[in-house]
């Protein structure tokens, strides 16, 4: 089943990133990989995936006590509509908002750095398109932090395989921000993409999944079940977290969700028991508190890196 849907992928070349800007590839982008609007938009909690309040597509919100996310639609006043190219592409890139103003790291520029020019370029003209939505905001204040270094020239990803896109994807996608535990000193070394990560969101709890091709991840997925749960935010009659914003991936094309799951399948394994149906326990292996947290055992040399 793996192979013939890696074969069946191999026509993925049309979707790879593109050398030049275009509108309806920025639109792609933002709406489905790189969920902007996740967080750039008030969310509608009454329907299912919690997706954008109708008019409020990127107008910006407090997303918790002490960070605001600002306004990306053209609005001159409230909004982007005075910024420059340079200046998205240094927010997006660097973290550097439009004022010179440092970005909070959820922000995920040391992820989005990893996008090819054409790509950022085709997310900054579709933001462009966006209706401009008057909606002040209060001003972010925190503890002020260093300006990111300059992450240089964008790069240049090879794509020659339905896996070397979906890390590609993956890659931009911020998935490890949520999906790879973390410590004091940054990812847990041997624990990519392997869950565990209690997140909140809108009053809502729930730990990450483990994607690792393990027993306890999702080895018994096949590329038909994963992109059921992307589509619909439920596997069966089980729903997924509210958290994990299916409500833009379902948006993505069947070619790239499927080069996901391919590239997922080349990842190291990792035996890590996680459960949102079950009580919270303690887990040494990840140092998070999560169902069947105490099933897990804790791993030798855990440490920054994958």
């Amino acid at each position: 089943m793996i192979a013939a849907a890696i074969t069946l992928l191999s026509a993925c070349s049309k979707n790879a990133p593109a050398g030049a800007p275009s509108i309806e590839r920025g639109r792609y982008l933002a709406e489905a990989v790189l969920q902007c609007f996740d967080c750039h938009s008030e969310r509608d909690l009454l329907r299912p995936g919690w997706p954008p309040k109708a008019g409020r597509k990127g107008a910006g919100r407090v997303f918790a006590p002490g960070l605001v996310v600002p306004n990306l639609t053209p609005d001159p006043k409230t909004g982007a509509g005075t910024w420059t190219d340079t200046q998205f592409l240094r927010a997006i890139r660097q973290g550097i908002g439009h004022d010179g103003r440092t970005l909070s790291p959820a922000m995920g520029s040391a992820y989005y750095r990893n996008m090819t020019r054409g790509d950022v370029l085709s997310v900054v003209a579709y933001l462009r398109t966006l209706p401009p939505v008057y909606n002040p905001l209060p001003a972010n204040r925190g503890e002020s932090m260093a300006p990111p270094a300059d992450p240089g020239p964008e790069p240049e990803p090879r794509l020659d395989t339905p896996a070397d896109l979906g890390r590609y994807l993956v890659t931009i996608a911020a998935c490890e921000s949520c999906h790879t535990p973390s410590g004091a000193h940054g990812p847990l070394r041997g624990m990519y993409l392997a869950g565990g990560m209690l997140l909140s969101h809108e009053g809502h709890s729930a730990a990450s999944a483990n994607l690792t091709p393990d027993a306890s991840g999702i080895s018994y997925y096949d590329a038909a079940m994963f992109m059921e749960v992307m589509r619909t935010g439920k596997l069966g009659a089980r729903r997924i977290s509210e958290i994990m914003p299916w409500f833009c991936f379902q948006n993505m094309r069947d070619s790239d969700l499927g080069a996901i799951f391919a590239y997922l399948r080349t990842i190291p394994v990792v035996q890590h028991r996680v459960d949102n149906t079950e009580p919270p326990s303690d887990c040494p292996l990840c140092g998070s508190r999560h169902g069947l947290g105490s099933m897990n055992s804790p791993r030798a040399g855990t440490g920054v890196g994958r």
